[in-house]
């Protein structure tokens, strides 16, 4: 550890208690999660209307339509068609309270009088927030209640069908005619959607607050936010604002100036021999840029379905692509391309380390490693369509069509082989690792990009832990662990560690401040990122100090951001630190593009919908798709963008990037995502933001919402921004597969 022992005890420290947090409350979510009971009956007559089987069965034919990629529950998925919970706990809340009043007032709700409606509404809150649940796990319901249900059953199981009545609907919500084909799974969807409501409605025992902490936001019912969710949003606040004051007084009175290295009269990196290893990394160059060529034309689509809903232009084209479909493809392409750029990244530096030598069989590994990556890439997509279609079999759709859960839809067995081929990357990287530290020298960078790489490898692997018939509230527990831990954790300490290191070889910044710089950032990403992903948890059946957990730490993820406008500085600073950078300008460009994106998407777009009272209006509306585009593209899209431009410079010393085409691509991206958020996805997220408080989650997604005028207007005027991001990525990719198949340097 040499000089750097006290920020190694910091950050061991820090992950000792975080991941014990992390764990613990774990193991909170398995002991508390919303149950799902053995049977649902009748008070009266004892009808049981439904099992615990039925209730999964119910969960397994959500899934095979595309579960989270066609419409949402509790919050979590497509934004275009309703929020199932929410959309069927209001239905069925009407049409109770049209029994009742017919029953006790001989009139329809909508006719009753203020005294009237209020008495109603009263018996609905203190029927729907009891909680009848038994020791044998059995619910029991109101005949009413049976009655309401079975009515609200009907509209989605026509919904899901083919009937007429609802065409208009269906393409309103983007969903193809017989979505769910087959009547009998149509009887067990609807049990899955029932529980889900029962779940949003029925207080937790011995509290006041719903399994859900009383998301979603329902009136009728006193759905409202909690005292704990209020309290925790404040402390929350108070945590960022003392973060970022413990950081800037840290920063004034730690950070040493030291005078960088003088910079090389040749890059270093480029006195290496280009190992066969290396060699074989064009391919993966091209992999990359024609995964993100075929996530862009996949968003655009699923953009233009949100306004034309079945059709393209006028071309039916849900008959065959539904919305579910290429939404699907949209998200999976997109951490596949994402991943498959960082992947090269660490091929390509793993030599380097090594001291600019491959071990034996290297070049072998790289090339099964991709053959690997395209069959999982094929074969999953394929497994999608089959499973959307309908014509796989049921039983197999988990396996290899579609799990249903964003961000992981492919089947299990394609997630499995994924990860066996980045645990498979872990490998090929140890070997030039384990050797690197045989070699002289300060190790203290190398063994942090060493865990991070060990991390990358094995944790993608949480996402394995849950089945097809887990507790929702568990999967969601490991799909985080994923999307947020997996991604916002360690690949940002995988980043930074890389970048330090290139940056050190090339002699631009001295060894000692690339290792304190890492070590810390590591600590400040990891002191918030680990339990800071309990903060996707307020409202999937998680408990207060869930909630108190996730409010605090997530805030503290925005700390470390406040600085990035001064790396975005160092990192532009650095073309001018020697003759030979002007050709790494574009790499150079686009980490610039990283740290801004960073502040912006993952820092103001993410604590915007951070705080417990934020998401508890805010999740599940446009608002959140503002966060996933400006973080999930703005910083780790054009990283993995600026890496494979990086190795691509040194793959092909000859080739001259187009300085004009490459400035297109720059700008042409960046203005291209600004666009898409303002013009748009913003705008309409602060429309629904307003609706959600007003009235209910359930009215800001609805048809007669989200299907007004200046909406749809909205949501067309964001062509302009997709047709220029495109032409953005197309340029980008056009340079690079240049780069990679001509070997010649073109005309400029």
């Amino acid at each position: 550890m040499g000089n750097y022992k006290k920020l190694w005890y910091w950050l061991l420290g820090i992950l000792l208690v975080t991941f014990t947090l992390l764990g613990y409350l774990g193991s909170d979510v398995y002991r508390n999660a919303p149950p799902i009971p053995t049977e649902v009956k009748v008070a009266t007559t004892g009808e049981v209307l439904m099992t615990r089987e039925d209730i999964l069965q119910g969960q397994s034919a959500w899934q095979s339509t595309g579960g989270m990629q066609n419409g949402s529950i509790f919050g979590h998925g497509a934004y275009q068609a309703p929020d199932w919970t929410a959309d069927w706990l209001h239905r069925e809340l009407i049409t109770w309270l049209n029994l009742a009043s017919q029953e006790k007032f001989g009139i329809t709700f909508d006719k009753a009088n203020e005294e009237q409606k209020a008495i109603l509404e009263a018996a609905a809150k203190k029927e729907y927030r009891t909680n009848t649940i038994d020791s044998n796990e059995a619910i029991t319901i109101s005949p009413r209640r049976a009655q309401a249900m079975k009515e609200v059953a009907k509209y989605y199981h026509a919904l899901y069908g083919d009937d007429a009545s609802l065409n208009s609907t269906r393409e309103s919500y983007a969903m193809k005619s017989n979505t769910l084909a087959d009547p009998a799974r149509r009887d067990k969807l609807v049990n899955f959607f029932f529980w889900s409501t029962w779940v949003a409605s029925a207080e937790r025992p011995g509290k006041e607050v719903t399994y859900t902490n009383n998301w979603p936001h329902e009136p009728i019912i006193g759905n409202v936010p909690s005292v704990e969710n209020v309290m925790w949003s404040i402390i929350s606040v108070v945590v960022l604002i003392a973060g970022i004051g413990l950081l800037v007084w840290g920063w004034a009175f730690s950070t040493k100036h030291e005078t960088e290295p003088v910079a090389p009269t040749i890059d270093p990196i480029s006195t290496f021999k280009l190992t066969p290893s290396q060699k074989a990394l064009g391919k993966y160059a091209f992999l990359t840029v024609a995964l993100f060529a075929f996530q862009m034309f996949m968003g655009g689509a699923v953009a233009h379905y949100t306004v034309e809903g079945q059709t393209f232009y006028g071309i039916e084209l849900s008959k065959w692509f539904p919305y579910s479909l290429l939404r699907t493809w949209h998200l999976q392409s997109a951490v596949l391309w994402i991943a498959a750029g960082f992947l090269t990244a660490g091929l390509f530096l793993a030599p380097i380390v090594n001291g600019g030598k491959d071990p034996k069989g290297q070049a072998l590994g790289v090339n099964v490693l991709f053959v690997a990556l395209l069959v999982v890439t094929v074969g999953s997509f394929i497994g999608n369509y089959l499973a959307i279609a309908g014509q796989m079999p049921a039983e197999l759709n988990f396996m290899l069509g579609h799990q249903g859960y964003e961000y992981l839809d492919l089947g299990r067995l394609w997630q499995f082989a994924l990860f066996l081929g980045i645990a498979f990357w872990l490998f090929l990287m140890a070997r030039c690792l384990v050797g690197a530290f045989k070699q002289g020298g300060d190790k203290n960078l190398l063994a942090l990009f060493t865990a991070s790489v060990v991390a990358i490898g094995l944790f993608y692997g949480s996402g394995l832990f849950y089945g097809e018939r887990s507790n929702i509230a568990v999967m969601e527990y490991w799909r985080w662990w994923v999307v947020h831990l997996w991604v916002e954790g360690f690949f940002e300490v995988f980043a930074t560690a890389a970048m330090a290191f290139i940056f050190s070889s090339m002699g631009l910044v001295s060894l000692r401040t690339a290792t304190t710089a890492s070590l810390v950032s590591a600590c400040l990403f990891m002191l918030g990122g680990v339990p800071g992903t309990f903060h996707h948890l307020y409202f999937t059946g998680a408990t207060t100090p869930i909630v108190a957990v996730g409010a605090s730490f997530s805030a503290l993820e925005v700390v470390p951001l406040v600085v990035l406008g001064y790396e975005a500085y160092e990192h532009w600073s650095l073309r001018t630190r020697a003759a030979w950078m002007e050709k790494l300008r574009w790499p150079l460009m686009f980490f610039v593009a990283v740290a801004f994106w960073n502040m912006i998407g993952a820092g103001v777009f993410g604590f915007m919908i951070n705080t417990p009272i934020a998401l508890f209006y805010l999740q599940g509306l446009n608002t959140t798709a503002v966060h996933a585009h400006s973080a999930l593209f703005g910083v780790y899209g054009f990283l993995a963008l600026g890496f494979v431009l990086l190795v691509v410079r040194y793959l092909r010393p000859n080739f001259v990037f187009s300085n004009g085409v490459m400035k297109l691509a720059f700008w042409a991206l960046n203005l291209g995502l600004a666009g898409m958020v303002l013009s748009s996805l913003l705008p309409i997220g602060l429309f629904q933001f307003h609706e959600s408080v007003n009235v209910g989650l359930w009215s800001a997604r609805s048809e007669e919402f989200l299907q007004q005028d200046f909406l749809e207007n909205l949501r067309w005027i964001r062509t302009i921004s997709d047709v220029l991001f495109i032409i953005g990525g197309l340029s980008a990719g056009l340079e690079i597969c240049k780069a990679v198949f001509l070997h010649r340097a073109p005309k400029n």
